[in-house]
């Protein structure tokens, strides 16, 4: 299993994901579409229950489930890549990523635990828990 790992543009906040994650599953979306540049070489090891990890803010906070990767054509003609996902935002604990272009892929060890799992920060607010991830705390 392999995961990608990518900014999350535009968005500042994992709430502000989960808000137009919900809006679009409320107009009938059952999937989350993301479209990029590359395919990924590992294609048949991220659909093996691979994840997106989105870096919100300069640090990984949340992923979402890939459930396939589609060859496609943009409307300027070049070939291009659908990351298909499931709709759930799933909450990381904060971890510090620094930008970059593009995706990179995440192998599952380097990957930040689920809240809830190992690592949860329960109840801190999101700014607090990043700052105690970005010093090594969490």
């Amino acid at each position: 299993m392999m995961n990608l790992v990518k900014l999350c543009v535009g968005v500042t906040s994992v709430e502000q994901l989960e808000a137009y994650r919900e809006r679009r599953r409320a107009e009938g979306h059952t999937q989350s579409v993301h479209v990029t540049r590359m395919m990924p070489k590992q294609r048949d090891a991220i659909i093996e229950g691979g994840s997106l990890y989105w870096v919100i803010g300069g640090q990984i906070r949340a992923r979402q489930r890939i459930i396939d990767l589609e060859a496609q054509t943009d409307a300027e003609g070049r070939s291009c890549c659908a990351i298909i996902m499931d709709t759930t935002v799933i909450r990381t604990v904060p971890q510090p990523k620094r930008p970059f272009q593009g995706w990179r892929y995440l192998k599952p060890g380097d990957a930040p635990a689920d809240l809830g799992g190992s690592g949860d920060t329960g109840e801190l607010p999101e700014e607090m828990a990043a700052e105690l991830a970005e010093l090594g705390l969490l």
